[in-house]
């Protein structure tokens, strides 16, 4: 598996994380492991401490959460996926691959296949909110997705993961 870190900077209208970057986990779970368990992804996030929220696809304007982060699992299908905001890099998700988004990274479905199916999961007792790009008060929601502490646990990777490497504390 390959760990892909992206740092996103704050475009004005989406302020993505001011210290942290998304981690692209490349071939998190095989083709095989999905094929076997259309479930696979619920069970590697909740082992690992994160309740999965849900098993759809992914909005197709740009929106980001300020009170929690948020693990994208591709468990069938590929898609194009814009993070950052408009400005932001289109990056191609497939079947097996996640994505770890810190609060406020934005996100926006641009292109995906007929059967495209996302497990959306969040660290254990989080708040959810779902704001759009240029919605809402500004500084206050940069203040809250700056305060948004680091999870305990990877959602793929559990203590060894990506985010106790690459999301350092201050």
């Amino acid at each position: 598996m390959l760990i892909e870190p992206l740092m996103l900077a704050d475009d004005g209208a989406t302020p993505n994380h001011p210290g942290w970057p998304l981690l692209a986990y490349r071939g998190a779970l095989t083709a095989e492991a999905l094929a076997q368990d259309d479930h696979a992804f619920d069970r590697l996030f909740e082992a690992n401490g994160w309740p999965v929220g849900f098993r759809n696809g992914i909005y197709s304007f740009t929106h980001f959460h300020s009170v929690t982060h948020e693990v994208l699992g591709i468990a069938r299908g590929r898609a194009e996926v814009q993070f950052g905001g408009d400005s932001g890099p289109i990056v191609t998700v497939a079947a097996g691959d996640a994505a770890l988004l810190p609060a406020g990274t934005g996100h926006k479905l641009i292109e995906a296949s007929g059967d495209l199916l996302v497990v959306g999961a969040y660290p254990p007792d989080a708040d959810y909110d779902l704001v759009r790009a240029g919605e809402g008060d500004g500084p206050t929601l940069r203040k809250r997705i700056a305060a948004v502490p680091r999870p305990d646990t990877d959602p793929v990777l559990r203590e060894a993961g990506g985010l106790g490497r690459l999301w350092l504390l201050a």
